[in-house]
C-alpha cells in the first residue's frame, strides 16, 4: 500500500498514543484490519484507547500518524 491511499483512513486508537509513548492502532485496509504504530500528529497531545483517528501520514512500512476525529 503506498502511503497517499493511507492518508485519511480512520481508525481506532489500541494502546494510548502521548509525548513519549509509540500508541497503536488499527486501521481497516487491504479487505481487512491492520494494527499500526502510532504517533500523534500534534506530538503534545495524548490520544486515548478507543478513540476514533485519522491517518494523516504514513510511514512505510507499518507507522502511521494520526489526528482524533472529534464529533460536532
Amino acid at each position: 500500500m503506498d502511503d497517499a491511499s493511507m492518508i485519511g483512513l480512520m481508525g481506532r486508537v489500541t494502546g494510548t498514543i502521548g509525548p513519549g509513548l509509540v500508541g497503536e492502532v488499527i486501521v481497516r485496509v487491504r479487505g481487512g484490519a491492520e494494527h499500526f504504530l502510532a504517533y500523534a500528529a500534534d506530538g503534545a497531545v495524548r490520544i486515548e484507547r478507543g478513540t476514533v483517528v485519522t491517518v494523516v501520514e504514513h510511514l512505510p512500512p507499518r507507522t502511521v500518524y494520526v489526528t482524533a476525529v472529534y464529533d460536532s
